[in-house]
């Protein structure tokens, strides 16, 4: 992707926020603000704002209820599942096997370019936007005109991915993500059932999350999520707080998403995917301009189906070469 998606949210969420609070009548001040933080993104100074350390994000289970069935043993595929350990090497087998395959694609430019074989088609909405605990039309009407404007999709291959060229799918540690990352530990519960003509399909909740950072946590280790959005709030230098930090005042909450997975044992290769992430953000206490002490809250859903159809390819004008 020319632009990555956490990037994209991340600028809109903020960009909502200052409209939100300071209204159309100075969109000229914020615009400048927000292009501040478009250049420091670009640059990757926004990495430096203060991640929180691996192992630190929250996964508390009494706040993160299973919103798949729970995992039952039994055999499918002609393959026997014991527990979620199974299920997740299952995955990981045919994550990796499926992952591994490229082919070469005619790009925007209209070059050639190898990227991965398996590819999807996404979808981003930004829903139940409240400014101070209340829905505003005008708001509601904007955040979607501003989404098309900004986030142009793209394929890419199995999630977490950062980059539709295998050789530049890394992490924030430049380490690759072709491989699957995912563990037991991460999952809230999974399951398996019988998906037809042998095949079987795995279905993942990944546990809560703050702040998910690609490949590095529970959520990032199964989804492209968003890295430190509070980042980019910080980086709009009209932006502050009444009172707290921005660990304390933003919460970009990640709960509730599946994957579901449809492997064909036979070729031990993924062959239909849905992942569904979802993302709850949450901002207290800001200050802009003369505005003060307010909140916003929003929720993201990003959507991505394997394979890809015939009318995204067209969309986006990436489509296979011959």
């Amino acid at each position: 992707m020319k632009k990555s998606v956490k990037v994209i949210i991340s600028l809109l969420l903020a960009a909502t926020l200052c409209f939100s609070f300071t209204g159309c009548a100075k969109v000229g001040y914020i615009v400048d603000g927000t292009v501040k933080a478009v250049k420091e993104v670009k640059s990757g100074e926004w990495k430096n704002a203060g991640q929180p350390a691996e192992g630190e994000a929250g996964t508390e289970s009494a706040d993160d209820p299973a919103v798949i069935d729970e995992f039952a043993p039994g055999t499918f595929g002609g393959i026997e599942f014991k527990t979620i350990d199974d299920v997740v090497k299952c995955y990981a087998d045919a994550y990796n096997k499926t992952k591994a395959k490229k082919a070469m694609f005619i790009d925007e430019e209209g070059k050639k370019v190898e990227m991965y074989a398996f590819c999807d088609q996404k979808e981003i909405t930004i829903t139940d936007i409240l400014v101070e605990g209340k829905s505003n039309a005008v708001i509601n009407k904007l955040i979607p005109q501003l989404l098309n404007a900004l986030y142009v999709p793209t394929i890419g291959g199995l999630q977490p991915c950062n980059a539709r060229e295998p050789e530049k799918d890394v992490d924030e540690n430049n380490e690759s993500l072709m491989t699957c990352r995912v563990k037991a530990d991460d999952l809230v519960t999974a399951n398996v059932k019988d998906g037809g003509d042998g095949k079987i399909i795995i279905t993942m909740q990944p546990k809560m999350v703050n702040m998910s950072r690609v490949g590095i946590d529970e959520q990032g280790r199964m989804f492209t999520s968003l890295n430190d959005i509070g980042a980019v709030v910080d980086a709009v230098d009209a932006f502050s707080w009444a009172s707290g930090t921005t660990e304390e005042n933003c919460k970009v909450v990640y709960k509730g998403g599946t994957a579901v997975i449809t492997i064909d044992p036979a070729i031990g290769e993924i062959v239909e995917a849905h992942y569904d992430m979802h993302v709850y953000v949450n901002i207290v206490h800001a200050n802009l301009s003369v505005v003060h002490d307010k909140s916003l809250s929003a929720t993201v859903d990003y959507k991505c189906d394997f394979p890809c159809s015939k009318e995204f390819f067209d969309k986006v004008n990436v489509h296979p070469a011959g």
